[in-house]
């Protein structure tokens, strides 16, 4: 058994919508345990630091654009294999491909607004907690 930590992020157009609990209730229900959490409304300077992996690609600016527009939560998850768990939880990135059941199948109402992120690998977790949590934040 594999006990790791995951970034994950429920992004504005599910805060605005108040999906918040049902978001959270889907993750802790799938066995994920949430060990830090906070509600941010990030810049477009923290977006653009946090999304710099993409800032190349076409839907950059619109990206950062987005995720500056409204509240997000920031959650450091825990549990067996929690970043595989966590990206099954949450679907496929477009809500129409995404599996029955999954949170983006569930709230997403297209793919740039698609309510989740969450991260891909061991490294990408790590860099994506320490940009947004210190370590006496997360309380495991």
């Amino acid at each position: 058994m594999v006990i790791e930590r995951t970034f994950s992020m429920i992004k504005p157009d599910a805060t605005k919508r108040n999906l918040t609990g049902a978001i959270t209730k889907t993750l802790e229900d799938a066995g994920l345990r949430v060990v830090a959490s906070k509600r941010v409304w990030m810049s477009r300077r923290q977006a653009e630091g946090f999304y710099a992996v993409h800032k190349e690609r076409p839907f950059f600016d619109e990206l950062c654009e987005f995720m500056s527009s409204g509240p997000t939560i920031v959650q450091v998850l825990e549990g067996e294999n929690a970043i595989l768990k966590n990206r099954e939880v949450m679907g496929a990135t477009n809500p129409a491909d995404a599996a029955e059941g999954t949170i983006r199948k569930l709230f997403a109402t297209s793919i740039g607004e698609n309510s989740v992120h969450g991260s891909d690998a061991p490294e990408t977790a790590a860099e994506e907690i320490r940009y947004w949590f210190s370590d006496v934040e997360i309380v495991g």
